[in-house]
Parts: structure tokens; sequence; C-alpha cells
């Protein structure tokens, strides 16, 4: 019978009945909104990271040059009339900004992945670029004055790969000469004469002790306990010197602003939150005194100190419409300001804001390619742990999936975990790359703050202490639950990745809990504590002593027994479900040979394993075309194992990407054996 012979009524239900039938082979959701090209997501944009100089008279940032990515100036009032300074043509500008006078710009490479990060000044009269450090040399900026607009202070280990001396380097011709040979400390702080005024050295039980300059010598001042080591530091001076900032959690849940008179020694409290550590503070350009501080439990909230800055904070909070508000570069007169406006679901926008008229004239989008798609929410949620404990964190959904905007989707969905590095840091509201990838190809996405992150209190922190592989992967799992529970996810189809102790976080998972999730994604991710802890650079000396202390002590017996049974390659013969591991061979953190380990033992008891090896990539995949080939493996991995999702166009085998698929490509393509 031919189809002009079906009545009308009966073509359209079999028409229906094949439409529904293809909605369910694709999967709940990728026929909802049209796929985001990887490089859309992942790419820089048009322009990014601008600034400005500290007379307001130029402005800064980074764009497309030809193929390549350059740091370019301008007049702040002709944007137009931009030129290229600096062209990266390996692993991208970790960061730049003025010099004190805006007569040169600074910058720094790490263009091998080994993390000596290096600077550099381009003179902006004339070009010319000096190297303000070594190759081979890690450095890190210690200060700029405006007493000497011609200098800035570096800290380097040149002379000791493990300790960072004071040098001062001028920027006309790159000469520099040692001002202090540090023997001992992870910290210094100095004042805007560049004279050494604290110090900070880390104590065997992972806490710190603090001291004060005298003369020639150091004083102790104060002592902090390894309780509030994570969430306690000093900020640093006002520009007279008088007084120290710091951020202080002794004698409280979380850490608070405070002023302390270098006089008298006599401290004030300038702001504190009961659920989060102060977590920004804007200063004075020129007088250095704090002006607004900013906390973040589940989303920013800003508090102004000083009534005059409160005017100008109150017009750009409304201007901001519910967005966050970053207020990041302000000339030394404050008129203008630069300004960025972030929105979980739209692109970031950055202004100049001038204060005198009160008005904030769009400088550019960051990612205006991606605004042309139709970005998800974030919504801000509270897991409760089986202890109670709880976790803020942070949900996403496929577009079309909640159609009443509730948070929640009509139906289940398949949730990628996504767990962050550190683990001493914290996931935060606002637009995430990840996020919005994971979501447009068809994953609610849930990232926890589980216990070791920071910023959100002691207890939340602190709860992490000798808890890896244990406690710490108990939340990941209580949130796998609660997502259930919510009818938010399919519990059967629930993969977690991460990168670091995301990475480590994922392998534990599925080895230490080895039916709870379908699959994981692990990248540079520890398998062996005991090897890693071992290996890690000489410049983490001071950071060692945290790692004995709240994951485990290798110098002891004991210690080693508990980080050899908190180490996921222990129980790697457990695994059952699926692995995607990435490396950089250049890695200087986290070895190879922690995934290469890993993957030898998933091959030998027959686990599917993806294993991709970057020969020039280290702690993470800096370069353009990596990242890409990455993400194309990884959502062709979560594709086989979720059963459901969207894949891009982009494939792997892009001619720029330094790729290796070590193990296990015929995976991404013909899938892994069915398991029961």
């Amino acid at each position: 019978m031919s189809c002009s012979h079906v009545p009308l009524r009966l073509a359209w239900l079999l028409l229906l009945a094949a439409w529904l039938a293809s909605c369910a082979m694709l999967g709940p959701s990728e026929t909802r909104s049209p796929v985001i090209p990887l490089p859309v997501l992942f790419g820089g944009g048009d322009r990014g990271a601008g600034t400005l100089s500290p007379d307001g008279r130029q402005i800064a940032f980074v764009a497309p040059h030809g193929r390549e990515w350059s740091i370019w100036v301008a007049p702040t009032d002709k944007p137009e009339a931009r030129r290229a300074v600096v062209t990266d043509t390996n692993r991208g500008l970790r960061g730049f900004m003025f010099s004190a006078s805006g007569s040169h710009l600074l910058y720094v490479q790490d263009d091998t992945g080994e993390e000596n990060d290096r600077w550099f000044a381009v003179d902006l009269a004339t070009l010319r670029t000096v190297p303000l450090s070594y190759r081979g040399v890690r450095a890190k900026l210690a200060g700029l004055s405006g007493q000497f607009p011609g200098e800035v202070l570096l800290e380097m280990n040149e002379r000791d790969y493990r300790q960072f001396d004071l040098v001062r380097v001028s920027l006309a011709d790159g000469s520099r000469r040692t001002v202090f040979e540090n023997t001992g400390f992870s910290t210094v702080i100095t004042d805007g004469q560049f004279r050494l005024r604290y110090a900070v050295a880390q104590t065997d039980e992972g806490g710190s002790r603090w001291f004060v300059r005298t003369g020639e010598d150091w004083k102790l001042w104060s002592e902090v306990p390894q309780a509030d080591a994570l969430g306690t530091r000093m900020l640093g001076l006002s520009a007279d010197g008088r007084t120290l900032y710091t951020l202080d959690s002794r004698g409280r849940q979380t850490a608070a602003l405070y002023a302390v008179d270098t006089t008298t020694g006599t401290r004030r409290l300038l702001h504190a939150d009961p659920q989060a550590d102060v977590d920004d503070v804007i200063r004075h350009p020129v007088t250095g005194a704090v002006q607004a501080v900013s906390t973040h439990y589940l989303r920013q909230r800003w508090v102004a100190l000083d009534p005059e800055f409160a005017l100008d904070l109150d017009r750009l909070q409304k201007f901001a419409a519910g967005g966050e508000l970053n207020i990041r570069m302000r000339s030394g007169d404050e008129r203008t300001w630069v300004i960025g406006i972030d929105r979980a679901d739209a692109t970031t926008k950055v202004y100049l804001y001038d204060r005198s008229s009160g008005v904030a004239k769009l400088w550019y989008d960051t990612q205006p390619a991606l605004a042309r798609y139709d970005l998800v929410p974030m919504h801000p949620v509270e897991i409760r742990a089986r202890d109670g404990l709880v976790l803020p964190s942070y949900l996403s959904l496929p577009p079309g999936s909640d159609l009443n905007t509730d948070g929640r989707p009509e139906q289940p969905q398949p949730l990628v975990l996504l767990v962050h590095g550190g683990p001493w840091m914290r996931d935060t509201y606002g637009l995430d790359s990840t996020h919005q990838w994971l979501a447009n190809r068809g994953y609610a996405v849930l990232s926890v703050n589980f216990r070791g992150s920071t910023g959100l209190g002691k207890a939340l922190a602190n709860g992490g202490d000798k808890e890896w592989g244990r406690k710490m992967n108990e939340d990941l799992l209580d949130a796998a639950d609660w997502a259930a529970s919510q009818g938010i996810a399919r519990r059967d189809k629930v993969a977690v990745m991460g990168a670091s102790y995301g990475g480590y976080a994922a392998l534990a998972a599925l080895s230490m809990s080895p039916q709870a999730f379908a699959c994981g994604v692990s990248v540079v991710g520890p398998s062996n504590l005991i090897s890693f802890i071992e290996a890690v650079p000489g410049y983490w000396d001071p950071w060692l002593r945290t790692y004995s202390s709240r994951v485990g002590d290798p110098d002891t017996v004991a210690g080693r027994a508990l980080l050899a049974e908190r180490s996921p390659l222990t129980h790697a013969q457990r695994i059952e479900r699926p692995l995607l591991i990435g490396h950089g061979t250049r890695d200087p953190r986290v070895k190879q040979t922690e995934s290469d380990q890993m993957v030898q033992a998933l091959q030998r008891n027959g686990v599917p394993v993806v294993y991709v090896v970057y020969p020039d990539e280290g702690h993470g995949f800096g370069r353009f075309a990596n990242r890409l080939s990455f993400n194309s493996v990884t959502e062709r991995f979560l594709r086989q194992c979720l059963r459901a999702g969207a894949i891009g166009t982009v494939g792997w085998r892009d001619e720029e990407s330094t790729i290796w698929i070590r193990a296990g490509e015929s995976f991404l393509t013909k899938g892994f054996p069915v398991r029961p």
C-alpha cells in the first residue's frame, strides 16, 4: 500500500511514532539544541584579559593575530588604534600587566610545560623585548612600585631549586641584583620601597610561623596552627607600610579580613561572613587601602568598606543585574575602571567604566561566537553528605530538559560528576566552558565542593585531612546518590571526571567503589600517592609538609601504609568500569609514570582503558589543538560509556595536535564490551 492511500490520521500517527523512535535512539537531550563546536566552546574568543595602565591612558588585551595569539595595546580613548606587541607561537601567555609607569608591558610564559615561568618586559616605545629571568628558572612576581618605575621585584629559584631568592631586575636591560637570599621562607612580603617586612615559614606540622623584619634580623611574630593554615595568610601592605592586611580564621569558622597596625601590632576586624571565607578584596590603586570585600558561598556577595566606594559599587551592582561583578583594574586617579560582568548562561562582557559620568561602555564580549548559542543556567544547590556536612555545589542541565526551569529535569539524565583539582581550591558560580560543553552534549553536570575544598570555612576544608579516597570519595558517592534521588540522574549512567586531584578522585572512585560509576575520566591524576609525593619538584618543598599533615606522611611507617592504602593503584584489580586517562609527558607535578602504571594494571586485568599522551604538554593541556583533540576523545568516550550524548564534528586527528593514543583507540569507535 502506498503512502497516498494511508488515511491522514494514520499517516500522522506513523510520522509521530517515527519521530519519537528517532528521539529514543538519540538519547534524552540530543535533539533539543544545536551542537556547539568545540573551537567555539574552548577557543579564546575574539578578545580577553583586558587591563589598564596605571595612568589610565592605555589598554591591553589578548586577541588573535593570524593563527597565533597576541597581546595588543591601544590608547584608552582609541581602542581601534591597537598594535600587537607580543605574539605567542607555543603554549599560550600565562599573564601580563603594565609596569608601574606604564612604559613597559610585562608578560610571563611557560613555553615547555615544565612550569618554569619566565618573565619578559616589552618597551612600548620601541617594542624591544628584554628577558627578566632565565630559561629553566622558575620566576614569580613579587612586587611593582611607583617608587621604582624602571624595576620589578621577582622571586627566582636560580641559586637553589628549592628556594626563591628576591631579585630586583631592570626593565631596560634585564640586569639584576639579589636583595635577599632565601634559606627557608615560603613567602616574603615587601613594602612600596621594596624593603623586606614580613616572611612566612612552614612548620613540620603543616602550619606556619610568621616573622617580622627588625633591622637585619627576623623576629617571630605569630604562629598559625595546621587547622587554620588553609585560610590564614598575609595579603600585603598599604602603600605607606603602616597597615598589613591579613585573612585569618584563628578563633573563628571562616577566614575574616583584618587590618594590622604595623607599629603597634593591634588588629582590627574589617569583615567576616559566617558561611564563607573572604574571597577577594578591592584596594585603592594608589594608597593600597581596602575599599571593598567579597565572599562566595553559593553566589558572590560584595560589601563596601569605603563609603565613597559604596556609591560606585551600588551603581555597578545594579548595572550587573544579577550577574557576578568583577572589578579588574582601576587607573590611579580612579576615573577609569575595567569591569567584567559574568553570568553562568551568557558570555562575559567587559566594560570601561567612567566614574565621573557613571557610564559603563562595552569594551568587548569575550566569546561572541558562543553568544550565538543557547547557554544553560547553573543552579547553586546544597547537598547534605551522609554525616550531615553541607556540600555547596553547582548543577547544569541539558538544554530543553528542564521545561519549568526549576532546576530539575523532566526525566532523569545521564550525568557527569565533575571533580575540581587541588584539592585545596573550590568550584564557584559562573560561566563554565566544561559545564556548557557537557550539558550541550546531553549530560547533566554536577560540580561538588567536597570536604577538602577551601573558601567555605574550616569544617569543610579540614574535613578532608587524611580522607583522600575515604570521606572525600564518599562525598562524591553521596552527590551522585542525591542527583538520582532528586530525579536528576539515572544512577547507572553517572560518570566521574576530573584533572589533577580530580583525576585522582576519578581513579579512586572506580577502584574503591567499583560499581558506583559507569566510567571515569582522569587527567594527570596520581595513582600511587607514595611515588607521586616522592617525585614532586624541589620548589614544592614547603607544600610537602601540607601533604604530610593532610594526606599522609611518607617518612613514617604508618604514613606510608596510609598512602599505599589510599592509592588507586593498590586497588586497581577491583576496577570494573572503563577509564579514559590523559597525561602530558613534561608534567613536573604528577609524573607520566603515574598514568603509565595504572594503564598497565588495567590492561593486565582486562579493563577497557583509553590512554592519551601529549609529548609537548605538562600538568594540563595548554596548546589549543591538544585541548580540542582531548575533548573530542572525551565526548566520544562518554558517548560509548553512557550510551547517550552527542558528539561534535571536530575529530582528534587535527594535524596541529600532538595527540598519541597509546591504548584503546578502537573503543572510541567500536564501543566497550557491554557490562552485565
